[in-house]
């Protein structure tokens, strides 16, 4: 890839001859500031630029988290070598099964690619290939995985940020957001390219593609059963009616926030909703006092906020919310010594033998296997408890072949401890 224009950062005076290379400054695309792709001839074009590419593909795609209601992409950015960078967008061009067929059959290159696999699934581009250049970040045990630092390590370029919380609904995009969003994928190639060579040297090639092949048919969580129950400080509210108070201000929010296509806390701040459940008013002349409900965005909803907050202190006893939900895993770690200590016993073990093994292989201990398996495996373990059962068990948890390896012999030495 060729570097992008950049310029050294300026200095009062020479650094130390045996300093590192102060990064170049990342200022614009090598090739400019592309357009807004918005119409169906601009899309032909792109992909007839892209077709004449060569190699992989990288693909970024921008949401307005904070700014609309849900996760959807408001741009789809893509760059290959030799074939340029392109903004697609999205809302303009609905029907992307032209773009969806041709980047199907290439290897993409994303950052951090669940954050961005589930809305570009909604737009109907699904990957059959691809290369995560944070998750390689991790298992070469970088210590900083974010795009800029990566790049600045890996690379030398220092990429100018500071957009990536904007409002990208708004319309026309400023160039400067352009800039941003098209520097994203345009250094992707060389990123990728130097950290594969990495994996190889570190052995780890076979392992991140494990993990990249699972990241195919990666797919956003289900929805929460009591997705109310994510509020921000709900847990100052401590009686059932209070939280049947916020349950019902909770989902009123969420369907004014569906209909206006607004981020909830703009229409609502989590704050007020918890004031409401932990002193529910008892009257709409008192819920009006209450500045967040009769100020701004707020306020011009505060009859159906009144008919939320009447229809929970109303209902009967036997319908309100339990104070907790009832997983189906373990409990939190902090109980138990309490519930059970030789299972505890068991976990720190186990968590002293992964701080090991993550030192050992230079790896997170959350990318060695997920707390929450280690967890379940560990709180009531299969009978007989051996390598074989314990493989099984954390196979069915979803933990992949190269980690099972690792991980299930320290699992195993967690439960049968040798004998001092």
């Amino acid at each position: 890839m060729t570097t992008p224009t950049a310029s050294t950062a300026d200095a009062d005076s020479d650094p130390p001859e045996d300093a590192p290379p102060e990064p170049l400054l990342v200022i614009t695309p090598h090739d400019g500031v592309p357009p807004l792709v918005d119409t169906p001839r601009g899309l032909t074009a792109a992909l007839d630029a892209l077709a004449a590419g060569t190699g992989p593909i990288a693909i970024d795609a921008e949401r307005a988290s904070g700014f609309r209601y849900g996760q959807r992409a408001y741009l789809i950015q893509l760059h290959r070598v030799d074939g340029g960078t392109w903004l697609i967008d999205p809302i303009a061009l609905p029907d992307l099964h032209r773009l969806a067929e041709f980047v199907a059959p290439l290897e993409w290159i994303l950052h951090a690619a669940p954050q961005d696999l589930p809305c570009l699934a909604e737009v109907g581009l699904r990957p059959t290939r691809l290369f995560d250049t944070e998750l390689a970040g991790r298992l070469l045990g970088r210590d900083r995985v974010g795009l800029g630092p990566l790049v600045a390590a890996e690379l030398g370029w220092h990429l100018a940020k500071g957009h990536g919380a904007a409002d990208w609904s708004t319309r026309p995009l400023p160039e400067e957001w352009r800039a941003y969003a098209a520097l994203d994928v345009e250094v992707l190639p060389a990123l990728r390219d130097r950290l594969g060579l990495a994996l190889d040297d570190a052995g780890k090639a076979t392992w991140a593609q494990e993990e990249f092949d699972a990241l195919v048919d990666f797919q956003a969580p289900p929805p929460r059963a009591d997705p109310w129950r994510r509020t921000s400080g709900i847990h100052g509210v401590r009686d059932r009616r209070g939280l049947a108070v916020v349950q019902a201000l909770w989902e009123e929010r969420d369907r004014i926030a569906r209909e206006r296509d607004l981020a909830p806390g703009r229409i609502l701040p989590d704050a007020a909703i918890v004031s409401a459940g932990s002193r529910p008013p008892t009257s709409a002349e008192e819920l009006a006092s209450i500045k967040a409900f009769s100020k701004g965005r707020g306020g011009r909803f505060r009859s159906r906020w009144w008919s939320a907050i009447c229809s929970a202190l109303e209902l009967p006893a036997g319908d309100l919310p339990e104070l907790a939900l009832r997983g189906d895993g373990p409990p939190p770690p902090r109980m138990w010594g309490g519930k059970d200590p030789e299972a505890a016993e068991r976990l720190a073990r186990a968590k002293a033998g992964l701080a090991e093994l993550s030192a050992d292989w230079n790896i997170p201990v959350e990318n060695l296997a997920t707390p929450d398996s280690v967890r379940r495996v560990l709180w009531r373990p299969p009978e007989p408890a051996n390598s074989t059962s314990i493989d099984e068990a954390l196979r069915a948890l979803g933990i992949r072949a190269w980690q099972r390896s690792l991980i299930t012999p320290v699992l195993v030495d967690a439960i049968h401890p040798q004998a001092s």
